[in-house]
């Protein structure tokens, strides 16, 4: 090992989980490889947690200048603040390089390593540029992304691009071999219902108007797996219970994501990029419902593009309506075949060797190439720089 790469590799992530998982992925990644990794997060954020013990944390100032006056000035003092500290942080660590992974925690270190002009890539989970990577394109050398066309994206930047997808859990990868199982005559059908981390009430409201509508006989052989708020539990339930279904479980947190992912025949949910990135993984078909109020609305631009590979249907949510839905599933639901080239899409699209491939992206910025003996790629999202146009 030369003396470059005896020296840490920072990421710089914090907010919500779809911004830190990609980040302990890559961690997890290149420890692996014999590479030393540093967290640096806001002062909310948490560590990796008891699995990844080695990673050291540091802690600065960050926050998102929104709101009105007041709160863009608070903000915008926060991010000052940080980028002081990490300046500081960053003369004293001396790292090889700084992978941001959106999300304002991100931005103080990532400016401040463009400023000290250290290697610096960005990762994108979304069809859309976030807004604290559109901050920061000017720092970055790569720009690794989930989807194969990102909005927002300058045209002198795009030559930056390199595609490696977004990283799942290992629960979910471990699934990625498990086969469709394509719908028999007359036989059960499982839907999964979730919509993100807290459920989303319009499934709650409309899933049970929806299949009231269905004909007993095909209700009687739904399997219904559908994730609620709290408080909706209840209603959902009682509206549910009197349907006739061949099966329901209602929770309102499913702790075991990955298997119901795999065993169903259909999913109905949102279209976050951990949601999309764990779909593609396994390989199933689904009745996207983008949240309306998603910043730049990057989940309609996600959920777009997985519809245009043919893995999945989009659904607008003013037009989520019991008729609609009821529609849709007795359609999708009497057309195995349909279902099946759905799941062959969204397993063609996906990948479990996303973190692989951003810390091949990484240690190839740093002229490592593929190098550090990683682990063997089983599945790999093909990478793709685009050069800009002259």
């Amino acid at each position: 090992m030369n003396a470059g790469s005896a020296k840490t590799i920072i990421l710089a992530a914090g907010g919500t989980g779809g911004h830190f998982f990609p980040a302990e992925a890559l961690a997890r990644e290149l420890l692996a490889r014999g590479r030393t990794v540093t967290l640096v997060t806001d002062r909310r954020g948490q560590a990796f947690g008891d699995g990844l013990p080695e990673v050291p944390v540091h802690r600065i100032r960050a926050a998102s200048p929104a709101g009105g006056i007041a709160g863009k000035l608070k903000g915008g003092l926060q991010l000052l603040l940080g980028i002081l500290e990490a300046r500081a942080l960053l003369r004293r660590l001396d790292p090889a390089a700084v992978v941001g992974f959106g999300g304002y925690p991100s931005v103080p270190t990532v400016f401040a390593a463009g400023q000290a002009r250290l290697p610096v890539l960005l990762h994108e989970q979304n069809a859309v540029l976030g807004r604290a990577n559109r901050m920061l394109m000017q720092s970055a050398r790569r720009l690794a992304t989930a989807f194969a066309e990102v909005a927002a994206v300058g045209q002198k930047d795009r030559a930056k691009i390199v595609r490696t997808g977004n990283p799942v859990r290992p629960a979910v990868a471990a699934r990625r071999d498990t086969p469709y199982e394509v719908p028999a005559a007359d036989g059960p059908l499982r839907i999964l219902v979730m919509g993100g981390s807290q459920g989303a009430r319009v499934f709650s409201e409309v899933m049970p108007q929806a299949l009231a509508l269905l004909p007993a006989e095909l209700r009687a052989r739904i399997h219904l797996s559908q994730q609620c708020r709290p408080e909706d539990l209840e209603a959902a339930r009682a509206a549910l219970s009197a349907l006739g279904l061949g099966g329901l479980d209602l929770q309102s947190f499913f702790r075991d994501v990955p298997e119901r992912l795999a065993a169903c025949h259909l999913a109905v949910t949102r279209a976050g990029a951990s949601t999309i990135a764990e779909l593609t993984c396994i390989g199933r078909p689904a009745v996207l419902v983008p949240y309306p109020h998603a910043t730049d609305d990057h989940q309609t631009a996600n959920a777009r593009q997985l519809a245009a590979a043919g893995a999945a249907w989009l659904v607008p949510q003013p037009d989520f309506t019991p008729q609609a839905l009821a529609a849709q599933l007795a359609g999708l639901l009497s057309d195995a075949p349909a279902l099946a080239r759905a799941a062959a899409a969204a397993r063609g699209w996906g990948t479990d060797a996303a973190a692989a491939n951003l810390a091949d992206a990484v240690l190839a910025m740093l002229g490592d190439g593929h190098a550090a003996n990683g682990p063997a790629r089983t599945d790999r999202t093909k990478t793709d720089s685009r050069e800009a146009a002259e």
